[in-house]
């Protein structure tokens, strides 16, 4: 990932551009995440009517296109590199499926009527690869990447405690299941800050939140590794599901297209 490298150095890293795009492409998937719940409720509420059935098997195929197009061009926040498409083209309500260059795709055959449109859009492998990224992880993607960003939001919030510590009252950050008192709370404490059982820190004087602004900013630090390692994760399996599928032939086609091993300049005589 061009724009996800890594530093040995953890603040030559928080100065980069990595974790920046990093959290954009992270938290901008957590947004984009409900407009693609949102599709495929459409496609299943969708499939329990008669006309339901028709809309989706007419515009489904759009909507999940569009989505993994959009995802494609959201890809360039973390790599310059563009994401080749491989769609098989349809012309018309004839079915005509043509190869498309780009990707790389070869369709072929025509069919009558609308059936056959249908059918060629429903069976075209690349969009069930885009179906399999943008709703087959769509829970597992979204649950880690909000999972990571929370904690690395917490630290780097964390870090502006010497701040606000003083106005917090009953601030708490772990289990603190009846805390009223004045501060700020980091861990557990069933039966208050000097109660039985109590483990963590009672943040209520300067030196104490000066104490957790210098932990968290060495947890902050660190935990941008996780950031950007989940980011170059998420991002990896994007383009592995929605670049267009490699050609088996790829090899044997540009050994056919190259030219031969002898040199086409020689002297006719010669042959």
């Amino acid at each position: 990932m061009t724009r996800l490298s890594l530093r040995r150095d953890p603040v030559s890293l928080l100065f980069s551009p990595a974790p920046w795009a990093a959290a954009s492409y992270l938290f901008s998937y957590l947004v984009v995440a409900w407009v693609l719940f949102a599709v495929a409720l459409f496609i299943v509420v969708g499939i329990g009517t008669v006309v339901g059935i028709v809309l989706v098997l007419a515009v489904g195929p759009a909507l999940i296109k569009g989505c993994a197009l959009f995802e494609r061009a959201r890809l360039r926040i973390v790599d310059a590199e563009p994401v080749a498409v491989g769609y098989r083209a349809v012309t018309g309500v004839t079915g005509n499926i043509t190869g498309n260059a780009k990707g790389g795709v070869n369709g072929g055959g025509t069919g009558g009527g609308i059936g056959a449109w249908l059918r060629a859009r429903w069976s075209d492998p690349a969009m069930w690869r885009d179906v399999a990224y943008l709703f087959g992880l769509l829970a597992p993607l979204w649950i880690l990447d909000f999972v990571v960003m929370t904690v690395w939001l917490t630290f780097l919030a964390s870090i502006t405690v010497p701040f606000w510590y003083g106005h917090a009252t009953g601030v708490c950050v772990g289990y603190c299941p009846s805390q009223s008192a004045h501060g700020l709370y980091v861990g557990i404490f069933p039966h208050g800050p000097i109660g039985p059982g109590a483990v963590g820190m009672d943040v209520h004087t300067l030196s104490s939140a000066l104490v957790l602004a210098a932990i968290c900013l060495v947890a902050f630090l660190i935990f941008t590794y996780v950031l950007v390692a989940t980011a170059r994760l998420h991002a990896a399996i994007a383009r592995a599901l929605l670049r267009a599928p490699e050609d088996p032939l790829r090899e044997a086609k540009e050994v056919l297209r190259r030219p031969g091993p002898l040199n086409p300049s020689l002297p006719n005589d010669l042959w």
